[in-house]
C-alpha cells in the first residue's frame, strides 16, 4: 500500500494549512498495546489523521515501532513531541505542545528550548507546528506531570487561549480534558473567541453522541482512550464528527 505524504512539505506553512482541514483525529499512545486488527480498523476508519503521542512511557523504540505499523496505510501520521528522546523522523508533521497553564516554565519553554539546543540542526522546521495546550482535568496524567493549574474559570481559560492565539500566534489551541468529557459551553466559547488559531478538543469522546457534541463546539475532535476501551464506539465517532456541520 502506498504511503501518503499527508502534509505537503513545500514550505513552512504547509503543515498548518493541512491541519486546518482536519475535523477528526485518532490519537495512539506508543506505550499502550494495540492489536493489528484494531490498528487496521483505526487506520481505515476515515479519520483525517493519526496522532502518535502520550504523557509517559514514550520512547524512541516504541514510537518507531508504532510509526512502522501505521505506515502500511495511507492515513497521515503526526507525532506529538512530549519527549525529545522520542523525536523519530518520518512523520508527516510534528506537533510541539506548549502547556500554557503548566505549574512550571519547564513545560512552557524549558523542554522545548533544551530539545532545540540538542537537535536544532535536525528539526524538520517545515513540518513543525506549535500547539498551545490548556489542560483542564486535574486528575489526568498530563496535569499531574506538568503541574497544570486546572481549577480555573472561563476568564482564565479565555486568557490562556488569547495568549496563544493573539500574542504567540500559535496555529492550534488544544483544550485537553484527558479522560473526562468537558464543558462544551466553555469549548464553544473559546472557539468563538479565537481569531486565527484552530481549536482542538480532546477528552471523554467515547461514542458518537459525545463526538457530535464536541464537533459542534470545536474545530477538530481528538479521540484517544476510547480506542483501547470501546473500539467500536470509537470508530463510530468518525462519521459522527464528519456529519456534524463544522462551526465557524
Amino acid at each position: 500500500m502506498q504511503e501518503s505524504s499527508g502534509v505537503d512539505r513545500v514550505n513552512g506553512r504547509a503543515a498548518e494549512r493541512q491541519l486546518r482541514e482536519w475535523r477528526h483525529l485518532f490519537k495512539l499512545d506508543p506505550d499502550r498495546e494495540i492489536s493489528d486488527s484494531a490498528l487496521d480498523a483505526v487506520c481505515r476508519s476515515g479519520t483525517d489523521a493519526v496522532i502518535v503521542g502520550g504523557s509517559t512511557g514514550v520512547t524512541y523504540d516504541n514510537t518507531t515501532d508504532l510509526l512502522a505499523r501505521i505506515r502500511r496505510y495511507e492515513v497521515p501520521c503526526v507525532l506529538e513531541l512530549s519527549s525529545a528522546e522520542a523525536a523519530v523522523p518520518g512523520f508527516d508533521a510534528y506537533l510541539v505542545p506548549i502547556v500554557l497553564n503548566a505549574g512550571s516554565a519547564e513545560w512552557i519553554a524549558g523542554r522545548q528550548a533544551e530539545a532545540i539546543a540538542a537537535y536544532g540542526s535536525m528539526i524538520p522546521w517545515d513540518t513543525a507546528v506549535g500547539e498551545g495546550y490548556i489542560i483542564l482535568n486535574g486528575g489526568s496524567t498530563a496535569a499531574k506531570l506538568t503541574g497544570a493549574r486546572t481549577e480555573i474559570g472561563e476568564r482564565d481559560v479565555l486568557a490562556y487561549a488569547r495568549l496563544a492565539d493573539r500574542l504567540m500566534r500559535l496555529p492550534i489551541v488544544y483544550l485537553e480534558y484527558s479522560g473526562r468529557f468537558g464543558d462544551m459551553r466553555l469549548v464553544e466559547r473559546v472557539r468563538a473567541d479565537l481569531q486565527g488559531a484552530r481549536l482542538f478538543y480532546g477528552g471523554g469522546v467515547t461514542d458518537a453522541e459525545r463526538a457530535r457534541l464536541a464537533a459542534a463546539a470545536a474545530h477538530t475532535v481528538v479521540v484517544g482512550n476510547a480506542i483501547y476501551e470501546r473500539l467500536d464506539d470509537a470508530l463510530a465517532t468518525v462519521a459522527a464528527v464528519k456529519e456534524t456541520p463544522a462551526p465557524a
